[in-house]
């Protein structure tokens, strides 16, 4: 199966590190599902890598013919996976703007009927946990809803580099384990959900609304 980890910043430093500590965590995140899931394919999807411009405009506003590239080069990544892990810091107890603003140039049918994985990180000592409680509402309504178990890592600066391995101190093995729970609701998830689609497709049973926002609207 394939999994997209998508990076939720776009600072290129985080205080108290030169690096983005967000970049850390994911690839941490990917080392693990590589290392204990080598069967499946990980692809970290950086916001740095596709730029989306100074106006906010969603990758369905376009006709096929004017479409960036690299819009549809995303959504094609998003409608071809079988799972998501969001990484995310805080902001004001909220997850943070940039991997929503993302998210955000997408429809739900490129992520429905698939699951998610939430971590969370921090400088701090709380991990970033107050912003997952939002990413539950936020997945759920874009259709990959995010399964129980969640990843947070408070002061993310001190337990991983910046090429994701663990630093001095800090005991890898443990930190894999913990991830490994999250990771493995996951990869159960989104084999049934792919196993299921192949017998029934969900976009014949509830379409997916293409047309006009009332489409939503009770009669």
């Amino acid at each position: 199966m394939k999994f997209l980890v998508f990076l939720g910043t776009v600072r290129d430093s985080t205080p108290p590190s030169p690096a983005r500590l967000g970049l850390r965590v994911s690839k941490a995140c990917i080392e693990c599902l590589l290392s204990h899931y080598t069967e499946h394919e990980v692809e970290l999807i950086d916001p740095l890598d596709y730029p989306l411009g100074p106006v906010f405009k969603p990758h369905f506003a376009y006709s096929q013919r004017t479409v960036p590239p690299e819009l549809n080069e995303l959504a094609d990544k998003i409608e071809s996976a079988d799972g998501y892990i969001m990484v995310s810091p805080e902001y004001n107890h909220s997850m943070s703007p940039a991997l929503a603003d993302m998210l955000n140039h997408f429809g739900s049918s490129l992520f429905s009927y698939k699951p998610s994985a939430i971590v969370t990180y921090s400088a701090g000592q709380w991990g970033g946990m107050r912003a997952a409680v939002g990413m539950r509402t936020f997945l759920s309504e874009l259709g990959c809803l995010p399964v129980s178990a969640m990843i947070h890592v408070p002061k993310a600066q001190e337990v991983f580099a910046e090429d994701g391995s663990v630093q001095a101190g800090q005991n890898q093995a443990s930190w894999f384990e913990y991830f490994s729970r999250t990771f493995n609701q996951l990869i159960w998830w989104a084999q049934a959900t792919r196993e299921h689609k192949a017998v029934v497709d969900p976009h014949k049973i509830v379409m997916p609304l293409k047309i006009d926002p009332s489409q939503r609207n009770a009669p």
